[in-house]
């Protein structure tokens, strides 16, 4: 049988747990299924996003726009780039012309001197089930 003391005791433990708990919950929700936090360790986007930054974005978007950075899954890697074509579209590279396939994006880092893209990949197009967030910059 619980004495009053008991009972109280109780009470306070899980009042006083239940807000960090709760809290803890609740952020390792949003960083699984809403934001993403990310690190860009070389300059292939550059002057946007420097080398050696910690990036944010967001998991839950809308379809890509040209112009839009995103990380994404490619070659087992995650990688961060910008969307330059979009489904349908075409695209020249030196003598070759591509049409991005339903689905797909031609992605492009924003220092071209140094960044391997979709212009170097064997299989250039990155699918919409690769992105894995959108960025939030600048």
């Amino acid at each position: 049988m619980r004495t009053r003391k008991t009972k109280g005791a109780l009470r306070r433990l899980i009042k006083n747990w239940a807000v960090p708990v709760g809290c803890g919950l609740l952020s390792l929700f949003l960083l699984r299924f809403v934001f993403f936090v990310g690190y860009v360790p070389s300059a292939s986007m550059e002057p946007a996003i420097r080398k050696d930054s910690f990036i944010i974005g967001v998991r839950v978007f809308g379809d890509p726009s040209v112009g839009d950075a995103v990380a994404f899954r490619h070659d087992g890697m995650l990688l961060v780039k910008r969307i330059a074509a979009l489904p349908g579209d075409t695209v020249t590279v030196g003598e070759e012309r591509l049409i991005v396939p339903d689905g797909c994006y031609f992605t492009l880092g924003d220092n071209a001197d140094i960044s391997v893209d979709s212009r170097y990949w064997a299989e250039p197009f990155v699918r919409g089930e690769q992105i894995v967030a959108k960025l939030l910059l600048p």
